[in-house]
This record gives C-alpha cells, sequence and structure tokens, in this order.
C-alpha cells in the first residue's frame, strides 16, 4: 500500500512506500470506501464555506455604486480587473495526499497541461473553469511486504486523460495584509466538481488491451486543491498549484481491484495573465486596509493644510482687530476712526474724536444740604417699609417720605435712590426687586410734587452687602434703599 502525504505549505507530495505486511483481499476496497467519503466530507466543507462567502453578493448587488473613479473601498468592482486566463503544466499521477493509493502497487508521474478562465467576484472569491489533460500511468512492479510481486491480473497500464473539465470556487487565504501594503504573495484553496474523460490500456505479458475499446470513459470529478501565487506585474501572476482529483468510479486504471474508488493528483506551474485595461489593477491583488490608510493620510494632510491656512487667517484678523481698537490718545475713539489724534486726555470729544464745543450757559446756584437736611433723609430710610418679597411701600412709611418730597421741592436737590437685598433668592431675582423698590420710592416722591429729572433710581440687588448674610440681623440690613442728597 502506499501512503501519501500532502504538506500544504510547501505543497510538495512526499509518497513513502510501506509494504511490510501484505493486505487481506479487499484491504484496498476498503482505504478507497474510506477515501471517497473523506472526499464527500472535505466538499461539503468546501461548498460551506464558499457559501458563506458569496453570501455578500446578495447585499452588494443592491446596493448602488458610489460615483468615484478611484479604485477605493466600498466602490464595487467596476475599477478593478476580475478576469483573468491561465496556462500550465506539470505532473500527473494516480494517487492523492490524502492517502490510499489506485489498483496497482507503483504509480509513475507523467507528464500534464492545463489551462483555466478565472472570474474574481470579491477579494478572496472567484470562480475557476478548469481543464487538465495528459497521461496516468502505473504498474505491479513494486513489492508486498513479504518481498513478493503481488498476483495481479495485468501488468501495468496507461490511461490517456482526453480532457477534464471542472467548475471550481476559489478562496483566496489572508487578502488583507496588515504586514505590508503591496501584497506580493497569496495563499489559496479550491474544490468544485466536474467531469472528465478518458481511456485506460492494460498490459499484460507485453499485450496492450483497451479497457473500452473505441470509446471514451466519463465520470463525475470532484476537484479539491491550493496552491501559491506571486504577482509578477498588475499582468502576469506566477501561479504554483496542487489539485487531488476524486473520481465516481473505478474505471481510471482499467482493473477493478477492492471496488475503491480511483483518484489522480496535478501538480503544476504556470501564468496567470489578467484582463482588462492596464489601469486597473487586479481585484484579487487589492488590499483594503492599505486603501483606508492612504484616504486618511489623505485626509489628514488636507486638515492639517485646512488648520494652517485657518490660523493664518486668524493672525490676520487679530492684526486687523488690533489695529481697530488701538486708541493712542485715550479718548475712547479708535485711531481708525479718529479724526482729531491727539486730543487732550480727559476732554471729551464726539464719535469723530474731535473735542466738543465748552458749555457757557450759567449754573444754577446749588443749595448746600444742611445737617437737618440730613436728618430728614435718615429718617425716612430708618421709617421705609415694604411689603415682604415685593416693591409696594407701607403707609407708615409715607409721612417721613412727604417730609423728603417736600425737601426736593424747596431746595430743588436731587436725589440718589439705590435699592440692596440679601442674598436670600435667585440673583435675577434680587436685582429685579431692588430695582423696583428703588422706582417704588421714586414714583412715591414724583407724586407728591418732586422733579422726577432729578431723581436717580438704581438697583444692585445682592452685590453691595453692608453686613454679614450668615445672620438674620445682617440680611435685615442689607435689605435697604440708600438716599444720597446733593
Amino acid at each position: 500500500m502506499q501512503i501519501c502525504q500532502f504538506h500544504e505549505p510547501g505543497l510538495l507530495l512526499f509518497v513513502n512506500g510501506l509494504q511490510d505486511h501484505p493486505l487481506p483481499t479487499g484491504a484496498d476496497n476498503h482505504i478507497g470506501n474510506l477515501t471517497f467519503k473523506f472526499m464527500k466530507k472535505t466538499f461539503l466543507l468546501w461548498a460551506t464555506g464558499t457559501l458563506a462567502l458569496a453570501a455578500p453578493l446578495s447585499t452588494s448587488a443592491q446596493t448602488p455604486n458610489s460615483s468615484s473613479t478611484s479604485a477605493g473601498i466600498f466602490n464595487g468592482p467596476k475599477d478593478f480587473k476580475t478576469w483573468s486566463i491561465g496556462v500550465n503544466g506539470g505532473l500527473l499521477a494516480p494517487v492523492a495526499a490524502t492517502g490510499g493509493q489506485n489498483d496497482f502497487t507503483k504509480w509513475k508521474a507523467s507528464a500534464g497541461y492545463g489551462a483555466y478562465v478565472k472570474w474574481q467576484l470579491l477579494h478572496a472569491l472567484g470562480i475557476r473553469a478548469d481543464y487538465v489533460g495528459g497521461k496516468l500511468r502505473a504498474d505491479n512492479s513494486k513489492e508486498l511486504g513479504n518481498d513478493e510481486l503481488p498476483s495481479r491480473p495485468y501488468d501495468a497500464y496507461e490511461t490517456k486523460l482526453k480532457w477534464s473539465a471542472s467548475l471550481s470556487a476559489v478562496v483566496n487565504v489572508a487578502t488583507i495584509n496588515w504586514l505590508y501594503k503591496q501584497n506580493f504573495v497569496q495563499i489559496y484553496l479550491m474544490a468544485g466538481a466536474g467531469l472528465a474523460g478518458y481511456n485506460p490500456e492494460l498490459e499484460r505479458g507485453g499485450t496492450k488491451t483497451e479497457y473500452k475499446p473505441n470509446g471514451t470513459i466519463k465520470e463525475l470529478i470532484i476537484p479539491v486543491g491550493g496552491g501559491l501565487k506571486f504577482k509578477l506585474s498588475e499582468v502576469v501572476n506566477l501561479d504554483l498549484g496542487y489539485t487531488m482529483h476524486f473520481l465516481d468510479g473505478d474505471n481510471l486504471d482499467g482493473y477493478n481491484y477492492g471496488g475503491g474508488h480511483d483518484k489522480y493528483s496535478y501538480g503544476y506551474a504556470g501564468l496567470e495573465f489578467s484582463l482588462g485595461p492596464g489601469t486597473k489593477r487586479q481585484l484579487a491583488w487589492h488590499n483594503p486596509a492599505k486603501v483606508m490608510y492612504d484616504e486618511l493620510a489623505a485626509q489628514k494632510a488636507a486638515l492639517q493644510q485646512e488648520l494652517e491656512s485657518t490660523r493664518s487667517t486668524n493672525a490676520r484678523l487679530s492684526a486687523d482687530m488690533d489695529k481697530v481698537l488701538k486708541d493712542t490718545d485715550g479718548d475712547g475713539v479708535s485711531d481708525f476712526f479718529d479724526k482729531c489724534p491727539g486730543t487732550t486726555q480727559g476732554v471729551k470729544v464726539d464719535g469723530g474724536g474731535c473735542e466738543l464745543p465748552k458749555d457757557t450757559t450759567p449754573r444754577t446756584v446749588v443749595q448746600q444740604v444742611t445737617e437737618e437736611d440730613r436728618r430728614l433723609v435718615r429718617d425716612a430710610i430708618q421709617n421705609l417699609e415694604f411689603a415682604t418679597g415685593k416693591a409696594d411701600i407701607k403707609p407708615n412709611s409715607y409721612p417721613s417720605l412727604n417730609r423728603v418730597a417736600e425737601l426736593l421741592k424747596t431746595k430743588n436737590f436731587s436725589l440718589k435712590l439705590a435699592g440692596h437685598t440679601d442674598n436670600v433668592g435667585r440673583d435675577d431675582n434680587n436685582m429685579r426687586l431692588s430695582k423696583d423698590r428703588a422706582e417704588s420710592v421714586k414714583q412715591y416722591l414724583v407724586s407728591q410734587g418732586a422733579n422726577p429729572s432729578r431723581i436717580e433710581a438704581t438697583g444692585y440687588g445682592e452685590t453691595q452687602p453692608i453686613a454679614s448674610n450668615k445672620t438674620a440681623a445682617g440680611r435685615q440690613k442689607n435689605r435697604r434703599v440708600e438716599f444720597t442728597l446733593y
């Protein structure tokens, strides 16, 4: 029996003849059945993987392509070359890397040739139609484990593989390269189904006999394999591959020994040529990670340029603003708008920065505020009371306010009213209450005949306390309306 081991990374086939012990009758048949069962399970796994990888096609077909002409991501395959053809040559042998053997003890390698057409659907998935031809040979010249030649009715056979045609799904492994921007080597796996046409010729005692005279045997084949592909240019790839073909029958060698299914393998080297415009790249070699990196780098460069431009603009605007705000003579009018630069500091000027005309109107003599006048004002302050939280003056405050109103009328004094509150409540409410209380006092004095133009009412809220707001007594002092007579 021949046991074959397949080492995928190197795509090397090692065949060791282990015949230390002769096999009982029917053992080859058992091995063949096991091999075919393994083949069927392997094909089911390949089919499941292919369907899973093809699933994105159902959604991408409904997504409109971007109008961009660059070969970016999410633009569909229109910017890539998706069709290719390949030619190859290699060795055909009636063995498979999965183990087992056919019905003759010693297989021989023969020249084979092939060609294919491939359609790349996604980065990782393609459909490939293969043609393989050549010859398969083996004989019974290898001794068994008992150092004796096998007792078989035929000495050797030669099968002419007239043609084999198959359709396979090709899966590229690790299409995104995180180590290098440019991919230069790919590992691919493939599986499919097809049909082979062949005619075995048996030899016994030097006489050759056709297994099926004047005819061709046609049987189902299941190709399973893989390989390495090297990118030589945007047009040419070097393809090194190995494919096992499992047949649905035991006719390949023209002799049914044990009833197992036959198989053969094809190891090859060839060239693949991508079809399409030279400006486009091959989809199978496209690295989306590189595209995203380049796009982000371009966006970063554009943003950096825009930031530098914005900084330059801001610096220019800042310089212009400094020019507009500069006021050399300190008259409150910017040098940019100052029609009379160099005015004396403290002199009142108009909007153009020029000195205003002197006021020559005679001044009215203002009477002096006496101590008695101040006493009347203090009494009004002490007796002034409002409704809680309101600006309404309580009636018991009217007599002292009436005396202040009479003082304003007789001596033509001016009065400034300043309302204050404690810090209880919201700031805006306190500010409004202090203003309203000062205005309420003003309105009452005006109602008693005082000149409204000589009374100023202002609210300061809780901003100018005269005592601590932490105690009730302090807060009471802070709730006040100050009278300033002048």
